[in-house]
């Protein structure tokens, strides 16, 4: 028996790095979400299309919104082309609009991925899709709905990605320095440094500034989503009326008080990441100037955070070189910055012991651009 997509509320999936689940969950929870449940990969919770379209808006741990949309039992290939016919695809997706299908198969009488995709396609485009080629370009806001499609004990669950771009794509970053941090990555780094948006951040290897422009904007309150594109906004079920109360809702910015600085040895990075707070509507309280890491030093006002995602090796520089960067980060630390807590993270927890700090492992390791990165944290300097 087809379920029925109207049905609310959904089942909804919020992607996170494994490992740092946890703290989305902690995320949702405080946003009003409905017993946000961590669970491998990310956070499960509930909720109808206003909580689909709001975890997209204003959560900035979130990777990607995947929304559980229906299913059926299928024990072969026939039952499965006739069942997804039968899918009132209507209800979700509008005719001619372009979808990708992915389809994962595990412990299923159906086990050949591919030939479970080819049915499902003929059965959107019978509805009137328009099928999409899977090498087609996925990183713009034009890229095709997916359609993730999981086949598990005979069971196929349809879900969709209400996402589109990746969610760490805010919308007002242009300059990407080398080895970038994902936004919604720092956002939760910045979490687990128990950072809330009531005090000053600085980056003394800045790069294009994505800690401290994420921290600025936690402190502005303004949602993470109002400069960009989503999916959702391409479904049958979009209101755009609703949609608009909803992003005049979250759009309030209240302009911090504290200052957000970030310094960088490489004056292009500087310069981009600027340019970036400009963009981000966020140059009047985050800047960023050319500075050696020996020549760090806070703000003007109270103590804060440091947080620094100093090269490690993995990509770029010389390991053994920058053991002595990290000691000189350290040194700097210890001289300028009385009183702030330190964020560091690195894949190598030499490289973070050689600053001379009393830093110890948050959790666990976190996928990061091909390697496994740790934060380590320290208390405030004495």
């Amino acid at each position: 028996m087809e379920a029925a997509m109207t049905q609310t509320p959904f089942e909804i999936f919020l992607q996170a790095p494994p490992g740092l689940e946890p703290l989305l969950a902690e995320e949702a929870r405080e946003q009003g979400f409905a017993a946000p449940n961590p669970v491998p990969g990310g956070v499960v919770t509930q909720g109808g299309w206003d909580e689909v379209w709001r975890a997209n808006l204003c959560l900035r741990g979130a990777g990607r919104v995947l929304v559980r949309i229906g299913g059926f039992m299928a024990f072969h290939l026939a039952q499965l082309d006739k069942r997804a016919r039968k899918f009132p695809w209507g209800e979700l997706l509008r005719p001619g609009e372009a979808v990708r299908v992915d389809v994962t198969c595990r412990r299923s009488k159906i086990y050949h991925a591919g030939a479970a995709k080819q049915r499902i396609e003929t059965a959107l485009a019978a509805f009137g899709a328009v099928i999409a080629d899977d090498a087609e370009e996925t990183e713009t806001d034009e890229a095709p709905l997916t359609l993730k499609v999981r086949i598990e004990d005979n069971e196929v669950i349809f879900s969709l990605d209400s996402s589109g771009v990746p969610l760490h794509r805010r919308g007002t970053k242009q300059f990407v320095g080398k080895a970038p941090m994902r936004e919604t990555l720092a956002a939760l780094f910045l979490r687990a440094c128990d950072y809330s948006g009531q005090e000053p951040v600085y980056d003394p290897m800045c790069g294009s500034g994505t800690f401290v422009l994420e921290a600025a904007a936690i402190a502005s309150g303004a949602a993470p989503g109002l400069s960009r594109q989503f999916a959702f906004e391409r479904l049958a079920s979009f209101d755009a009326a609703r949609w608009q109360a909803l992003r005049d809702a979250h759009a309030g910015s209240t302009p911090p008080e504290q200052r957000f600085v970030g310094s960088d040895r490489d004056a292009g990075a500087v310069a981009g990441a600027n340019a970036n707070a400009q963009r981000a509507g966020l140059g009047d309280v985050a800047a960023f100037h050319h500075a050696a890491v020996s020549d760090a030093a806070p703000p003007d006002g109270p103590p804060g955070l440091v947080i620094v995602n100093p090269p490690y090796g993995g990509r770029i520089g010389n390991k053994k070189l920058l053991y002595g960067l990290h000691g000189a980060l350290g040194d700097t630390l210890r001289r300028n910055f009385r009183g702030w807590r330190v964020g560091i993270v690195t894949s190598e927890a030499g490289l973070a012991r050689a600053t001379g700090l009393p830093v110890t492992p948050w959790g666990p390791p976190v996928p990061h651009g091909g390697l496994k990165v740790t934060l380590f944290t320290a208390p405030p300097i004495g």
